[in-house]
C-alpha cells in the first residue's frame, strides 16, 4: 500500500513538472533548437573536413550528453528547485501528505522523460543528416540514464546550497559546468588536449560520458570494453545522487524552520 502510494505520489509529481514544461512552449523550443543547431553546426565542420578527427558518428553523442543533457537536467534541476522556492511551492508541499521521497524521484523521472525526447530527437536528426550509431540501444540507453541520475544530482547539490533566487541559476552551472564541458572534449576531440590535461580530464566525469557514447555509436564497442567507465559512471552518479538527497534533506529542514 505505501509503495503503490508512493509511485502514485512520484508519478504525480512528474506530471506536474511536464505539464508545467509544455506550459512553457518557448523554453520547450529553445530546449529542443540549441541541440538541434549544435549538431547541424558540427555535423557542417566535421563532414567538409575529413581531416578532422571527429565524424558525423560521434558527434551526436558530444551534443546530447554536453548540450542537451547537460542543461536541461543539471540546468533545468537548479530551475526547478530556485522556482518552487520562489513561489513558495516547497512549504505547502511539507505540510501535504505528499512524501518527500516522492517529490524527488518525481524530479529525477521527469527529467529522464525530457532526457529519452532529447536523446530522440538528437539522434533522429542525426540520421537525417548520415549519421549511423553503430553500437547496442540498450548500453547507449545506460550511459545515457547514468549521466542523467549525475546530472540531477548535482542539480539538487547546486539548486540548495548556491541559487536562492532566478538570477542565481546560471552561475553555478557555468562556473561549474563549462570548464569541465570543454576538458570532456565536449566540442573538439580530447585528442586536441595535451598530456597533462588529458590526464585530469580522466577525473571529469563528463569524459567517461562523452567519451562512451562516442565509443558505442561511432564504432560499436561494447559492455567489456567500456568496464572502467561504466564503472566509474556508475560510482559517480551514485555519489552524484546521494549527495543531491543530502543537499534536499537539509532544504527540507531549512524551510521548515523559516
Amino acid at each position: 500500500m505505501a509503495r503503490s502510494m508512493m509511485v502514485g505520489q512520484t508519478v504525480a509529481v512528474a506530471r506536474r513538472i511536464l505539464t508545467e514544461y509544455l506550459r512553457q512552449r518557448r523554453s520547450l523550443i529553445f530546449w529542443a533548437a540549441f541541440p538541434a543547431l549544435m549538431l547541424l553546426l558540427f555535423g557542417l565542420i566535421y563532414g567538409n573536413n575529413p581531416s578532422m578527427p571527429g565524424s558525423l558518428d560521434t558527434t551526436p553523442a558530444g551534443i546530447l550528453i554536453g548540450a542537451a543533457l547537460f542543461f536541461s537536467c543539471l540546468g533545468g534541476t537548479v530551475s526547478l528547485l530556485v522556482a518552487e522556492r520562489e513561489r513558495r511551492t516547497l512549504r505547502r508541499l511539507l505540510i501535504s501528505p505528499l512524501h518527500p521521497a516522492a517529490y524527488f524521484l518525481g524530479i529525477v523521472l521527469a527529467l529522464s522523460v525530457i532526457a529519452l525526447v532529447q536523446t530522440i530527437i538528437v539522434y533522429f536528426l542525426a540520421y537525417l543528416m548520415g549519421s549511423h550509431y553503430r553500437g547496442s540501444v540498450w548500453l547507449g540507453a545506460v550511459i545515457v540514464a547514468l549521466s542523467v541520475f549525475s546530472y540531477v544530482g548535482l542539480g539538487f547539490f547546486f539548486g540548495t546550497r548556491f541559487a536562492k533566487r532566478a538570477e542565481d541559476v546560471n552561475g553555478p552551472v557555468a562556473a561549474f559546468g563549462v570548464p569541465l564541458l570543454v576538458l570532456a572534449g565536449t566540442w573538439f576531440p580530447v585528442s586536441l588536449l595535451p598530456e597533462f590535461l588529458l590526464q585530469v580530464a580522466r577525473f571529469d566525469p563528463i569524459f567517461h560520458m562523452n567519451e562512451s557514447l562516442k565509443a558505442v555509436a561511432g564504432r560499436g564497442a561494447g559492455w567489456g570494453e567500456l568496464a572502467g567507465s561504466l564503472m566509474f559512471l556508475a560510482v559517480f552518479s551514485g555519489v552524484a545522487l546521494a549527495i543531491g538527497i543530502a543537499s534536499y534533506r537539509r532544504m527540507l529542514v531549512e524551510e521548515k524552520r523559516s
